[in-house]
């Protein structure tokens, strides 16, 4: 494909978020409503807010209210959930929370939907967590009936009914906002969001079982796609997750993130704690530094702008090529240098797979390799000049 005609890459954020349970979490919350913005104005594409409501790390228990606050402050950043957790919700209320937000938004939204992460949080709510892959499948059913079926919707199941339902008013985005289904682990998210014709959210793209799955995959999805009647999947839609903090240098980044990735660690890094183990056996002494442990797991990159670059298009081989990559936001580095990262990530990492400076360095190579017939043109311009302005003078003398 033509480079100028090859779709751009997109770039975002999810943020769960993560803050160590000792924090103020009303400055927490405010920290995350001013990154938000900060994206907005650097030109970041999307950003993807969480749902959780135990281990106190990740405190936003309704992303919609987060997204309704974030949207006020915001002009062109796309806002999405990430994720609303389908089976601790009725789908009527949940339709109806996406419309109003869809409408708030002015079509900005995009829908990110899965069964809900956290044993803990379901454990409260007393449902058998094995079981929110099913709940989730017949949620999202009725969501999309909701959404496309003429007239009422009549639904049920085992935890709901919809008895002659039907939304209020209809979306602002026609027939709905853009909804992206996880896809961790499992093949489940895969299979079902090419059932429905919904792209993929890889959220453990780069850690190590999700990594070994992704091209799988994306063959799970295009033979389900293609089963269901839907079209050639497009890679662009596919948004991929992974760990990035970027500074001027190597080892100006790790300094900063020296600052919180032990505490980070504790919970961002624990699903992969067992890769002390792992990596004590394979070159890592044991009781090695987390951002050891970090750098050998792949999870993410610390690092210049280049070993950024080097990352993304080692993600991109690894899955065979997606559309947006997604930031998992962490606290590893202080609040200052974490907007720094983002600002040097838009200034230096996103033109490169945007092509948005391909043009001002082709123009610059071509400037600088021709300056000295520049400067011998400029110099002949100048000399005219002098000459004309003499001859003037000696004819009006």
């Amino acid at each position: 494909m033509n480079e100028m005609a090859r779709p751009a890459m997109k770039f975002g954020v999810f943020l769960g978020p993560e803050h160590d349970p000792g924090n103020n979490p009303t400055w927490d919350l405010e920290r995350d409503l001013q990154l938000i913005e900060h994206l907005d104005r650097i030109g970041f594409d999307e950003a993807f807010i969480g749902e959780h409501h135990s281990s106190g790390w990740e405190i936003i228990s309704s992303p919609e209210l987060f997204i309704a606050a974030a949207a006020q402050r915001t002009k062109n950043i796309k806002l999405a959930t990430g994720v609303i957790s389908l089976p601790y919700h009725h789908p009527l209320m949940v339709a109806e929370r996406i419309t109003l937000l869809d409408h708030l938004t002015r079509g900005r939204l995009v829908v990110g939907v899965g069964p809900g992460a956290l044993p803990s949080d379901a454990a409260m709510m007393g449902l058998d967590y094995t079981s929110l892959r099913e709940r989730m499948e017949e949620s999202l059913e009725a969501i999309l009936a909701l959404f496309t079926q003429d007239g009422v919707v009549d639904r049920k199941t085992d935890w709901f009914e919809l008895r002659q339902a039907q939304l209020q008013m209809l979306p602002y985005t026609r027939p709905h906002p853009e909804i992206a289904v996880t896809a961790v682990v499992s093949p489940a998210g895969a299979n079902l969001a090419g059932k429905y014709g919904l792209p993929m959210l890889a959220l453990a793209a780069a850690s190590p079982a999700g990594s070994k799955v992704l091209a799988s995959h994306w063959d799970m999805y295009r033979e389900q796609l293609a089963k269901c009647g839907f079209p050639e999947p497009s890679r662009a839609d596919w948004r991929l997750v992974s760990c990035v903090h970027v500074a001027p240098t190597r080892a100006e980044a790790e300094r900063q993130v020296a600052y919180g990735i032990d505490k980070a660690a504790k919970y961002a890094l624990r699903d992969a704690s067992f890769l002390k183990a792992v990596y004590d056996t394979s070159g890592l002494a044991p009781g090695a530094p987390w951002l050891d442990v970090f750098r050998a797991s792949q999870l993410g990159v610390v690092g210049s702008p280049e070993d950024v670059i080097e990352h993304i298009e080692y993600m991109q081989e690894l899955s065979g090529g997606y559309g947006t990559h997604l930031i998992r936001v962490l606290d590893w580095a202080n609040p200052r240098d974490t907007q720094d990262s983002y600002e040097l990530f838009a200034r230096e990492v996103a033109p490169h797979f945007q092509g948005s400076a391909a043009r001002r360095v082709e123009n610059w190579n071509t400037f600088s390799s021709s300056e000295g017939d520049f400067q011998k043109a400029l110099k002949a311009a100048n000399t005219r000049a002098q000459q004309r302005y003499e001859r003037s003078r000696d004819a009006s003398a």
